[in-house]
């Protein structure tokens, strides 16, 4: 069976959320903006086989498929999936599988698959009630820090991004790269490659987002989209760390906006950076959803 992948462009976020967003998986990885904004980076393709939605793209050398999408014959999409890797001379690789679909895979072809697994590139996915609320003991030093920044800038607002708020976005990320791009080297070059495409095409990828002021100087942004049907991935952060608090307000103000329906919200990976884990943590994560690479046992694991 000859599989042709498409292109992942803008114009197919309907085919692409009409699996995503109904299906139980809560990966960031699976959020259109995501998918479309770091295309560049890994060569993003799709297609459709049999009901099931299938990514191909690249990380590094290696080619990949992410974990398929749908309901159907599994078995028999793997064969498929399996045949493509080996017509391509690529040896075969599925990314960013849940704990249920590497049970799945364990059962239905037993010994035919390796695992592995990095803690840095698991979710942090928080009960939004949590995040609006900030009930409890537990939550102290995050209602302290919100009280302190309302107390030093009494003046500040929270606005929703839109088309003509897009400009003070991109100079809050400007600065954050002048602050930030020594640290990380590539990885927030290619972060702000990104971070541009999504504040560009803000409206057509779906996002919903806030901007944080101070003095009506743009000091915060954040935005995301909904993953699934509950949901919500907050996929970007940015803000000038100068300002005592800020973090936690914009934190704070936008959980505030998510709509009720979403029972979760997916903060994504920490990537190792002991300070993110450390952040990520003391909001007290619901789940840290661990994801897997399965690689076939026979061959080589690159």
């Amino acid at each position: 069976m000859i599989i042709t992948f498409k292109d992942l462009t803008i114009y197919d976020k309907d085919i692409i959320i009409s699996y995503t967003m109904n299906c139980k998986y809560r990966n960031c990885d699976l959020s259109f903006s995501n998918l479309c904004s770091w295309r560049f980076l890994y060569n993003t393709k799709f297609t459709i086989i049999d009901e099931f939605l299938v990514f191909k793209f690249w990380v590094g050398s290696k080619q990949v498929y992410m974990q398929p999408i749908g309901e159907g014959d599994l078995t028999k999409l793997l064969d498929i999936l399996i045949a493509d890797a080996k017509a391509d001379g690529k040896p075969f690789y599925i990314l960013g599988l849940c704990l249920e679909m590497k049970v799945k895979l364990e059962s239905i072809l037993p010994d035919k698959f390796t695992f592995t697994t990095k803690r840095s590139y698991s979710d942090y996915i928080y009960l939004r009630e949590n995040l609006v609320t900030l009930k409890g003991k537990k939550y102290q030093s995050k209602r302290n820090h919100i009280n302190r920044f309302k107390k030093e800038y009494g003046g500040y607002k929270y606005i929703p991004i839109a088309l003509d708020t897009i400009q003070d976005c991109l100079s809050v990320e400007a600065e954050w790269q002048k602050s930030n791009d020594r640290k990380q080297g590539g990885k927030a070059d290619d972060e702000n490659q990104a971070v541009l495409y999504a504040l560009t095409h803000f409206e057509e990828l779906g996002l919903m987002g806030g901007i944080l002021y101070v003095n009506d100087r743009a000091v915060a942004f954040t935005y995301g989209m909904p993953i699934n049907q509950d949901t919500f991935g907050v996929h970007v952060e940015k803000a000038d760390i100068s300002i005592n608090g800020v973090g936690s307000m914009i934190n704070y103000e936008f959980a505030q906006r998510i709509p009720e329906q979403y029972i979760y919200i997916n903060r994504e990976e920490d990537l190792g950076i002991e300070g993110l884990r450390k952040a990520k943590l003391s909001y007290y994560p619901e789940i840290i959803l661990d994801k897997y690479v399965a690689h076939l046992t026979e061959e080589p694991l690159l």
